[in-house]
């Protein structure tokens, strides 16, 4: 049986889903956080859940390859390069939250995921990333009162 390009990536997210909820389950929480609605585990179970879903929906829905004409996967159109480079902005992320904190390391990633995509103008750069920053840490920070750490910079300036 030979799979198409599809069924290849969505065997591959299925994996990936399949990975994320299994660590999902493994997220500690706080003593009564069970009994609660909305939790540390809820959204990442949820997303897993959907990722597989949508993964195997797509995998049982595509078509085989031996039904097209086209057996081969062709990757010369894809700029692997640039995904090198966002993936390597994403682990810069994560190093970054620890020292300068959600609002500012979520801005700079925003900052730097539009420009390695193309946008070069300051002004939309700024307007597409603080304003999101801003409201995704009022959600989760004032809203949904979740801890979002300040950064050991902020600690270090201001004093914990």
């Amino acid at each position: 049986m030979t799979l198409s390009k599809d069924q290849i990536g969505a065997l591959v997210f299925l994996c990936l889903s399949l990975t994320y909820g299994y660590y999902a389950g493994q997220i500690t929480m706080l003593p009564g956080d069970e009994f609660e609605p909305f939790h540390a585990r809820t959204l990442p179970t949820a997303l897993a859940g959907l990722g597989i879903l949508f993964s195997f929906l797509l995998l049982v829905t595509g078509t085989l390859a031996a039904d097209r004409k086209e057996c081969r996967v062709v990757l010369s159109g894809y700029d692997f390069v640039l995904v090198a480079k966002l993936l390597l902005l994403i682990v810069v992320f994560a190093l970054a939250l620890q020292w300068i904190g959600f609002l500012l390391a979520t801005m700079l990633f925003l900052i730097g995921g539009y420009w390695l995509l193309g946008e070069r103008r300051p002004r939309t750069l700024l307007v597409a990333s603080v304003p999101f920053a801003v409201g995704i840490w009022f959600i989760l920070a004032q809203l949904l009162d979740i801890y979002l750490a300040p950064g050991q910079l902020f600690v270090l300036m201001f004093g914990g």
